[in-house]
């Protein structure tokens, strides 16, 4: 992700009920949705015991329209249904960005 500071990220935090019931399908239809989306600028996320994704986004208009997009509104649905137990949705203002990539071995 090329960064543009200031911008926002999306923290969606969960735990999930047990079994797939279509999670998995479903994740990569909203990654795959949420890339064509117009501000969209990336997308991490981490799964164990609590999941965690993070989306990053050029502005707060960007993230109300992705909230609102049909098929998201269906995973949302789904998502209060079937496969999580809990979640929390934090929603960031990135100020600054740093990162560290260790050099390759000679």
């Amino acid at each position: 992700m090329k960064s543009f500071t200031p911008y926002y990220a999306v923290i969606f935090t969960t735990l999930r009920t047990e079994g797939d019931g279509g999670y998995t399908e479903m994740a990569g239809q909203m990654d795959a949705l949420a890339r064509v989306q117009p501000g969209f600028l990336g997308f991490e996320t981490a799964r164990d015991e609590v999941g965690i994704s993070v989306s990053y986004w050029e502005s707060l208009e960007d993230i109300a329209r992705w909230k609102e997009n049909a098929r998201h509104l269906e995973a949302q649905r789904m998502g209060r249904e079937k496969w999580y137990e809990h979640y929390t949705l934090r929603i960031c203002k990135v100020e600054r960005e740093y990162s560290f990539d260790k050099p390759p071995e000679e």
